[in-house]
């Protein structure tokens, strides 16, 4: 029980870090991709600057809640699993 309990928190582990490593570069490049637009939109059209402005941050902030929410799976992988008492006496010893 204890070898499984250890090989499902190295697995959870893994999986979290893969999970909001994944997550980041997503939400990296999607922000990225949109403040391009934006600045391209302004850059063509100055008078529309602050609609701009605003309809990016609200876009922005959608984006960077799709991180977040990545973050709460992981640590849900990480400290709330089935086997956590079995884990934590087997780091008792």
């Amino acid at each position: 029980m204890e070898a499984s309990a250890l090989q499902f928190f190295i697995v959870s582990v893994f999986a979290a870090g893969f999970g909001i490593a994944i997550a980041a570069v997503g939400c990296g490049l999607g922000q990225g991709m949109g403040l391009k637009a934006a600045v391209e939109g302004i850059a063509r059209n100055p008078e529309s600057s602050g609609k701009v402005t605003v309809t990016m941050l609200i876009g922005l902030a959608m984006i960077e809640s799709l991180c977040i929410y990545a973050l709460v799976v992981s640590l849900i992988l990480i400290y709330a699993h089935p086997q956590a008492s079995a884990i934590a006496a087997l780091f008792a010893h």
